[in-house]
Order: structure tokens, then C-alpha cells, then sequence
């Protein structure tokens, strides 16, 4: 057995595509889209959804996505999910144009408030300087 076929065709192509060592986190979350257990490419994106996007792990539990696995920021999480949808799309032969195509499932984050203008310091009353014996330098020992 030759090393091209330890593994799947799909893992292969991932591995491909994600060749550079930069990359390597990213052919990790496509061989999980391989490996998915959906049965339709619609189940594999969802799939893809749950591993790469932060929830709670327990129901009405917001703390708990803190123990969730999945990358975490916004832009990790938007990479993890392209990744694994092409996974998806070298298990079910999804054409390329079709996977580039696809968007995660989630709802727009609220827009972060804009921060509050500075307030401005209420101007310091004058300080009035009186001149007295003791403010006077002395130079004598």
C-alpha cells in the first residue's frame, strides 16, 4: 500500500489544500468536515456550525460557552467554518463555486455601542500666588 492510499480521498484533498504549515489548524477543521457524520451536504454545514462557532454547552447557560472547544474568535471561528464546509464539499462533491458560496448559519452579533464622549474636566479656578518671606529662596547657611 502506497502512503497516497492511508488515507481517504477526502483527507487527501484537504491536506492539499491546507498544505502550508500555517495552515495546519485549518486542514485539521476541513479532515472534521470529511468526517462528519451528516448524511447530506445541508447536515455536514451544520455540522460545521457546531464545531466551529462558540454556544453554550448547557442550556440557558451563557458561562458555559466558555467550555466550549471551538476557536473562539470571530475571525478563527469564520476560518474553522470555511475549512470544514470544504471538508464537507470534497465528501459530497460539491463544486467549488457552491462551497465558496456558503455562509454560517448564526445570527449578526449586536453592534458594539460606540464609547462614551469624553466628559470635559471642569476648568481649575486660578491659583493665586502670594509672595512671602518664606517663599523666598535664601542662599545664606
Amino acid at each position: 500500500m502506497i502512503p497516497q492510499q492511508w488515507t481517504r480521498p477526502c483527507g487527501s484533498q484537504c491536506t492539499q489544500k491546507y498544505a502550508a504549515l500555517t495552515q495546519i489548524p485549518w486542514r485539521v477543521f476541513c479532515k472534521k468536515g470529511c468526517d462528519t457524520d451528516g448524511e447530506t451536504w445541508e447536515e455536514c454545514i451544520d455540522e460545521c456550525t457546531e464545531i466551529c462557532y462558540k454556544d453554550p454547552v448547557l442550556k440557558d447557560q451563557q458561562w458555559s460557552a466558555y467550555i466550549d472547544r471551538s476557536p473562539g474568535a470571530d475571525r478563527y471561528s469564520s476560518e474553522c467554518f470555511h475549512a470544514c464546509v470544504s471538508g464537507c464539499g470534497y465528501k459530497f462533491d460539491v463544486p467549488a463555486e457552491i462551497v465558496n458560496k456558503v455562509r454560517p448559519n448564526r445570527p449578526p452579533k449586536p453592534p458594539t455601542p460606540p464609547p462614551p464622549p469624553p466628559h470635559p474636566k471642569p476648568p481649575s479656578p486660578p491659583v493665586e500666588l502670594k509672595e512671602t518671606s518664606e517663599d523666598i529662596p535664601c542662599t545664606s547657611a
